[in-house]
């Protein structure tokens, strides 16, 4: 069984590390994978990769890999790259991330992709794969139900009901019926080890944004009651410099392989609250403080930050009041509370999306 599976990150590399923790569940359970990803190439995730593009935090333009707007020549072209990379596939799934509920900006590609996968004979199962939480914008949800409801059989939301409904990022999720699946939260099984035993451990993602978050948590550092740890500051692999944040008792790196086992060793986390950061957070039951990320219209960590904040299994201290002082203060707190309980939230969404394909093929 081939499955196509397109996915676009822009900004960090959330989308891209989600969609490969679900083709690798997808590979494990007997299904050949193309994994076509159209954002700059990321180390250790193997990808069919097309001409890159990103974005800045606004979405409102799309940049080729020398940071030059992308023009019609070089839409045009990555379109009939995607579209024959579909075709010599032969898929019987088609999977699309995030599209027609969000990625207006690569409509230019997927337009003419979905059409294909229509009037291919035999039709692949057309599915789409989201998130928890979208970026709200009620003036859109009427497009992209039309669109949803024109190419698409099925909708995997990679998320828990009980922790957020879709309904709560998009208001027309009544509408989907039947054809709306919850699968748990996506994330990998951690392996074992014993690195970053009693340190505490700060990080931004891909660090394309998150500069912020790591000087405060420098200058917290000595305000806690954890300032005789040892901290680590993952700074991702897209921050652009990183020498600044050194200081005594702090050990600053771009990015590490054994993250989650330090995750699940630490004696706090600190981190955004994008979707993967949060989910490994949860898996390896660690204490926690959640800084969302909210700049322009951003929304969508705040939320779910929020949500989780509300259950008790995380502090949070939203970005307009990001200060050394506050963010110590919620560090002191997340450390005096207890580790997050096994089972807290549904974390079974990779295998749960591989059975509900293996399912519907037959």
């Amino acid at each position: 069984m081939n499955v196509f599976f397109y996915v676009q990150h822009l900004l960090g590399i959330g989308h891209l590390k989600r969609a490969a923790t679900l083709a690798q569940a997808l590979r494990a359970g007997g299904f050949d994978v193309t994994l076509a990803s159209g954002g700059e190439p990321v180390a250790g995730i193997p990808v069919l990769q097309l001409p890159p593009a990103k974005s800045d935090a606004s979405f409102q333009t799309l940049y080729d890999e020398h940071g030059t707007p992308v023009d019609d020549a070089w839409k045009a072209r990555r379109a009939r790259l995607l579209l024959e990379a579909f075709q010599n596939t032969k898929p019987d799934v088609l999977l699309v991330e995030l599209f027609p509920f969000g990625r207006r900006q690569m409509r230019f590609e997927l337009l003419p992709l979905l059409e294909a996968a229509r009037e291919r004979s035999p039709r692949p199962l057309v599915v789409c794969s989201v998130r928890d939480v979208l970026q709200p914008n009620a003036a859109r949800e009427e497009q992209a139900l039309e669109r949803f409801e024109r190419y698409f059989d099925q909708l995997l939301v990679h998320g828990d009901p009980d922790v957020v409904p879709f309904e709560r990022s998009f208001g027309r999720a009544g509408l989907l019926k039947e054809k709306l699946h919850y699968t748990g939260y996506v994330v990998e099984e951690i392996p074992a080890g014993e690195a970053g035993k009693d340190e505490v451990l700060v990080s931004a993602g891909g660090g394309a944004v998150g500069r912020r978050l790591l000087q405060a948590a420098v200058e917290a550092r000595p305000l806690t009651t954890l300032r005789n740890r040892t901290w680590r500051i993952l700074a991702g692999v897209n921050a652009p410099e990183i020498e600044s944040l050194r200081a005594p008792g702090v050990i600053v790196e771009r990015a590490r392989q054994d993250f989650t086992v330090r995750l699940r060793n630490c004696v706090l986390s600190v981190s955004q609250a994008g979707y993967n950061t949060v989910m490994e957070t949860l898996q390896a039951r660690a204490k926690a403080v959640l800084v969302p990320f909210a700049a322009g219209a951003e929304s969508e960590q705040t939320l779910r930050a929020n949500l989780l904040a509300a259950r008790g299994l995380v502090e949070v201290v939203e970005e307009s009041a990001l200060r050394s002082a506050s963010l110590a203060a919620a560090i002191d707190r997340a450390a005096a509370a207890r580790r997050p309980e096994p089972g807290a939230i549904d974390l079974g969404g990779a295998q749960r999306s591989v059975q509900l394909l293996r399912d519907w093929l037959a």
